[in-house]
């Protein structure tokens, strides 16, 4: 919520440009908070008539696509030594258990892992890093990148545009009770997803230690 009303703040120009950095620094490989900025820009779209929503979703995919590539650009140059380097300067988000449940992922999807991977917050840090130094052939990473790259960031802004717009008119119409509705929505889905992820990351903590015994 702080951020939609930061952003609702700044000139549409603005919101633009943020939406393309934080998802393109995101894809680069540091851990931001991409997909919550472009939900809360989406969301604002959808009640903010200066900010076009095919405008953001065409900026968000080429953050995310131009993000990604200098990520695998920088993991094939650097190498491991690199990812050992993160691993010490973040290690909540490169720890030796991140980057084995993420290596295994690229062996065993290979272009899925980095299509896919754009819909997992993990695997968005990583992808193209990760691809480069694994030494995944570019033609490959950039077909995976830059499907990937619009169909999550275009999806997700056409998701949460008309969302937004049905949630604003529903809301109008029925006031409080709507409010209590999508409050109570929101926390089921927030919970649903809390446990999954907490349910996966023990999984790939247990093969992480199978692994190492």
């Amino acid at each position: 919520m702080h951020v939609q009303e930061w952003l609702d703040t700044v000139p549409a120009a603005a919101v633009y440009a943020v939406v393309g950095l934080v998802i393109g620094l995101e894809s680069l490989g540091i851990p931001l908070p991409g997909e919550i900025i472009l939900v809360s820009a989406a969301l604002l779209s959808s009640q903010h008539g200066g900010i076009n929503p095919v405008v953001l979703g065409a900026v968000a995919s080429a953050g995310a696509v131009i993000g990604d590539s200098i990520g695998y650009a920088i993991g094939r140059k650097g190498g491991r030594p690199l990812l050992a380097w993160l691993g010490k300067k973040f290690p909540k988000h490169f720890g030796e258990a991140h980057i084995a449940t993420a290596e295994r992922s690229f062996e065993k999807w290979g272009m899925w892992a980095v299509f896919f991977g754009r819909f997992i917050a993990l695997l968005r840090i990583f992808a193209g890093p990760l691809a480069g130094v694994l030494h995944m052939p570019y033609w490959k990473f950039l077909i995976a990148n830059v499907l990937g790259g619009i169909v999550w960031a275009g999806g997700t802004t056409a998701v949460i545009y008309y969302v937004g717009v049905v949630a604003e008119s529903w809301l109008k119409r029925f006031s409080y009770l709507g409010l209590v509705a999508a409050a109570l929505i929101g926390l089921a889905s927030f919970l649903v997803v809390r446990r999954k992820a907490k349910r996966a990351a023990g999984e790939a903590e247990v093969e992480t230690v199978g692994a190492a015994e």
